[in-house]
């Protein structure tokens, strides 16, 4: 079962590859668009959060997330059952540029399951739920 664990990271990191492939906003690095992308599925995160998931240091997370402010994508809010501690989310601006780019890839999820048969569709749709339920 290992085995396959490791096949199936593999094939999932060459797969994501190719769904976001040309997906990242303009004028975004690699790195910005990880964080982005992020906080798209996880927000509001603080950056130790944000850092972690996006296996970068905390400096040069908060150096990504200061740059990613000043094009007016992202925000930081102060918690408000911590003052202390900061939260960061998608501004409006950043949600839609992060929404343009999951539709792209949702197009090329849905192109590449087109002839699945509706009992592969439920199949797929159950396996996903048991993955992110029993391994992530």
């Amino acid at each position: 079962m290992f085995q396959n664990f490791v096949a199936f990271l593999s094939e999932f990191h060459q797969a994501t590859h190719q769904f976001t492939k040309d997906v990242r906003p303009e004028g975004t690095t690699a790195a910005q668009y990880d964080i982005l992308e992020y906080l798209m599925v996880s927000q509001p995160a603080t950056l130790s959060e944000v850092s972690e998931c996006v296996h970068m240091s905390m400096p040069n997370t908060s150096r990504e997330i200061r740059k990613l402010e000043e094009k007016g994508l992202c925000e930081k809010t102060s918690d408000p059952l911590d003052k202390r501690k900061q939260l960061i989310q998608l501004t409006t601006s950043g949600q839609a540029i992060m929404g343009q780019a999951f539709n792209e890839i949702e197009a090329r999820f849905m192109a590449r399951i087109q002839d699945a048969s509706p009992e592969d569709i439920r199949e797929l749709e159950h396996a996903l739920q048991v993955i992110r339920k029993q391994v992530f």
